[in-house]
């Protein structure tokens, strides 16, 4: 997943839409586009085996996750190396890594942690949740507005260094909250506070990224 919830940002420029063989542009499914679509799948079963009791749901949510933030960095990579790149793949896999991200995040938030500490804390992931799916959603509309208007705001709000650590802080948070949701007292707490850490890092990061994706699309209107 490459999980800026994404969760990777993606953006093609029309010069690399133009670009791109038109044999990558006419196949629906490459290999890149089945591995994203397998993450779009996974969202259910990432749901359904949240709510089971027990460790083995624990341990089946995270294997999950983990296995799409591991397809996510691998479908783009394939794409890259053997130029599998797709129009298709490259409007689904920012889809993909959002609706993960996304749906993690909620799941989280309706399971108070286990830990002790912070199990008094309901709003505690409630924040930086707020803060990412809000963000996400406000860069997609950005990104859509930025299509409509020329490459040169296309550029502006290409990816990021920020917004690639936001994504790497994003999924280790996420990987070690679903790993350590059902923990009770003692040792696990450093490991869910570092969890919590982590996803508070990662929310400073996006709003800090969409500060700079901002000016950058200011610099550009004000030519």
């Amino acid at each position: 997943m490459v999980a800026e919830m994404n969760v990777r940002e993606l953006s093609i420029s029309k010069n690399d839409r133009t670009s791109m063989p038109a044999s990558a542009n006419s196949k629906l499914l490459t290999l890149p586009t089945i591995l994203t679509l397998g993450r779009v799948a996974a969202v259910p079963l990432l749901v359904a085996t949240f709510y089971m009791d027990g460790w083995r749901g624990t341990v089946v949510t995270t294997s999950i996750f983990t296995v799409a933030a591991v397809t996510d960095w691998l479908d783009g990579y394939i794409a890259r190396k053997l130029k599998m790149k797709s129009t298709f793949g490259a409007f689904l896999d920012p889809v993909a890594d959002k609706l993960m991200v996304s749906a993690t995040l909620v799941l989280l938030c309706t399971r108070p942690l286990e830990v002790a500490v912070f199990g008094q804390l309901p709003w505690l992931l409630i924040i930086p949740s707020i803060t990412i799916i809000g963000r996400e959603i406000t860069m997609s509309a950005l990104r859509e507005w930025a299509a409509s208007q020329g490459s040169k705001l296309l550029e502006a709000v290409a990816v990021n260094n920020l917004g690639k650590w936001k994504t790497a802080t994003q999924m280790a948070a996420l990987i070690i909250l679903l790993a350590t949701r059902d923990c009770g007292h003692g040792g696990p707490a450093i490991l869910v506070g570092s969890g919590v850490v982590l996803l508070y890092i990662s929310a400073g990061l996006a709003l800090w990224s969409f500060v700079v994706y901002m000016k950058e699309i200011w610099k550009v209107l004000r030519r």
